[in-house]
């Protein structure tokens, strides 16, 4: 898959130095990924969550952060869409950020 606006996400554990690792190993996964459906990240990340327009909610380091992403599937693309707090999350509308 590839992965547009790494930045985003290094800006954060700038922010969040205990999200390095994780974001890290989830970066690097996910670009040696080819996932071409929902069910195919279901078997990586069992705690992901699918909405519509397919958007995906990756936790982070133990649900204490949270990864919104947006996927084309037939191009193999990940636009960042949020990455945040917990609390973060809860005051934005995951389905349309």
């Amino acid at each position: 898959m590839r992965i547009i606006a790494k930045k985003i996400l290094r800006d954060f554990w700038e922010a969040h130095p205990d999200s390095e690792q994780q974001l890290k190993a989830w970066y690097q996964e996910t670009s040696k990924a080819e996932w071409t459906t929902p069910g195919k990240i279901k078997i990586e990340y069992p705690s992901a969550s699918f909405l519509a327009d397919n958007r995906v909610v990756f936790n982070i380091k133990g649900n204490h952060y949270r990864l919104i992403v947006k996927i084309n599937y037939d191009y193999q693309m990940i636009w960042i869409r949020f990455i945040g707090t917990h609390a973060e999350y809860d005051k934005i509308n995951a389905k349309t950020i």
